[in-house]
Parts: structure tokens; sequence; C-alpha cells
């Protein structure tokens, strides 16, 4: 082989090899040119090395339910039962033609709700022994007020035509709204065995006597 022949063959190979070694590095260079996009936790990175940093992952974390921040609504209103027996003190002024329950003052004990405390006021102007009355009263505890009236159902029956005698009555009391959780409530309690005795014979005289009622029905909060 000549001087020349060996000068060709030569530089086909150096241009071979040459080739060869550049094909070989491709792969390697855009292996570090390529960006990766690495998670920890919520912090997100992008690195051009061919894994994540330590403590990284490429799994991209799933994202957590929200957590409602608003304020829940509040309950609508509910019904309650309410029953109890009521026992106290009644201030009394009559005459001829008229009963007046001056003020009216008890406690009440069984399913009242926290409500023991009665206060209310009541008059009627009886034709017979047993007639209507106008009554009304509120019933408290607990920082809370509930406000009654009776309807055109109260009666009062005297068992004698003349004092002293015992007084029964009945009748519904209406809710007409309150205050604390009782705010605008309303509802039908129903009295019954209500009773006390008027003692004095004297018409125009004021006494205080003892009373007793029993008491049940439902309150609709607002």
């Amino acid at each position: 082989m000549n001087t020349v022949q060996k000068s060709t063959i030569a530089r086909a190979l150096v241009a071979l090899t040459a080739l060869t070694v550049l094909v070989a590095a491709m792969p390697t260079a855009n292996a570090a040119t390529k960006t990766i996009t690495c998670y920890k936790g919520t912090v997100v990175k992008k690195v051009t090395t061919a894994k994540c940093p330590t403590g990284y992952t490429t799994t991209k974390p799933v994202a957590k339910p929200t957590v409602a921040t608003t304020t829940p609504a509040a309950a609508k209103g509910a019904t309650v039962a309410f029953s109890g027996t009521y026992t106290g003190k009644i201030s009394l002024l009559w005459g001829d033609s008229y009963v007046q329950a001056t003020s009216v003052d008890g406690t009440g004990t069984g399913n009242v709700l926290s409500l023991t405390d009665l206060a209310g006021i009541g008059s009627s102007a009886p034709a017979n022994q047993c007639d209507t009355f106008n009554g009304s009263g509120t019933l408290s505890g607990g920082g809370n007020t509930l406000k009654v009236t009776f309807d055109s159902s109260a009666r009062a029956c005297a068992e004698d035509a003349n004092a002293p005698t015992g007084i029964t009555f009945t009748g519904n009391a209406i809710i007409n709204g309150g205050t604390g959780k009782y705010a605008g409530a309303t509802g039908t309690l129903k009295v019954t065995a209500g009773s006390f005795n008027i003692q004095s014979s004297t018409a125009g005289k004021k006494e205080i006597d003892s009373f007793k009622f029993t008491i049940a029905g439902n309150i609709v909060t607002k």
C-alpha cells in the first residue's frame, strides 16, 4: 500500500472516530440540559439535573379538600314540648262586679325548660258563677323569657255564689314572643286544674292567696 492510500485511510478513520464520539455524547448533552419539575409539599422547584434533590419527588402531590371557613347557617325554628306545675301567691282585689289579680308570682317544676319563674296579672267582670277572664304573664329563667296571654277560651268558675269560695280556672295561654332564645316564639300552652280560694267575705278587701295550676303544650322557636 502506497503512502497516498495510507493517508486517505487514516483520514477516514479519524473522521469515523470523531463522528462516533459525537453521536455517543449527544444523549448526555441532552440529559444535562433537560428541565424537570420537583415537588416537596407545597414547594415546587425546576432543576436541570437528571433527578430531583434529596427530599423532592417528580410526583405532584394531591391537593387536600378545602375546609369551609364560613359559619354554618343557623338552625331553623324547632318545636319543643313544655309541661309542668306552677304554684305561688296571687294578690286579689274583688268587688260585687269585678275581680282583679293585681299580681301573680309563682315557681314552676317539671319540664318547664328552665322557665321556673312566673309573673302575671289578670281581671274579670263575672256576670255568672262561670265566666271568662283576661290574663297575661311572663315565664322566665336562665336569661330567657316567654310571654303568654290567655285567649277567649279562658274561664273561671266559683264554687259558690258568694265569697268565701274556691275558684277553678282553665284556658289556652297563647305564646306571643319573648327574649333570649325565645325571641319571636309562638305556640299554645293549655292551662288545666288551676285553682285558688277567695277567703274574705268583704267586697273591696285586698287579700293574698295560694294558687296552683298545670300547663302543657309546645313552644315553636323562631
